[in-house]
């Protein structure tokens, strides 16, 4: 509605290690493709908690727990952002290392860059892998589930961080989905990496 000011999405770095650069990508991609007001917060220590001893790794869901307190009447989505390797269990397997999880309809979601830098081909494409992985998290929160359209960033990882490398935008079904939520980003679209 007119004069309101936009819901907000609070940017929480987790963790010493998660390059500021990192940070203002992801910030410029969730203003590219969302309707929501990116905010930094200031770095808070991981956890430990949620940290898994037997892998060396942290638990998501755990994480996710954490960063429910950071909800607020001024913040409606909260985004961990971290350079550990986070997991969470998937199917037969009570430890699978993932990107990101977030809760389906839910506020909070959380990601990490250390896979994102598997199998690069140049450098940037680490950076570039994290933006699209806030957006497709995010987009889980305003109740996207795994898109069947191979080149969409809802689709399903399966279990490879090179799915993402194919993937620009948002496909017209899951666009459609999020307009009726009127969570686009209203302007012209411009995708914050190369097609």
């Amino acid at each position: 509605m007119a004069g309101e000011e936009p819901a907000r999405i609070l940017i929480q770095p987790l963790g010493p290690s998660i390059p500021d650069d990192d940070v203002t990508f992801v910030t410029q991609a969730l203003r590219a493709f969302y309707n929501f007001e990116p905010v930094v917060a200031e770095r808070l220590p991981l956890p430990r908690a949620a940290f898994y001893p037997p892998r060396q790794r942290y638990r998501a869901e755990k994480l996710l727990d954490f960063l429910e307190s950071r909800l607020s009447e001024r913040v409606d989505r909260v985004l961990g952002l971290t350079s550990v390797d986070i997991s969470t269990t998937k199917g037969k397997s009570s430890d699978w290392g993932i990107l990101g999880l977030a809760t389906i309809d839910g506020r909070m979601c959380v990601l990490s860059s250390f896979r994102c830098r598997r199998h690069l081909r140049k450098r940037e494409d680490a950076r570039i892998r994290l933006g699209k992985v806030a957006v497709h998290e995010i987009g889980h929160t305003l109740g996207l589930e795994h898109c069947k359209t191979s080149n969409c960033i809802m689709h399903d990882g399966e279990g490879s961080v090179l799915t993402v490398d194919s993937e620009y935008d948002l496909c017209l079904l899951c666009r459609e989905t999020l307009a009726k939520s009127h969570r686009l980003n209203p302007n012209d679209f411009v995708a914050p990496w190369p097609k």
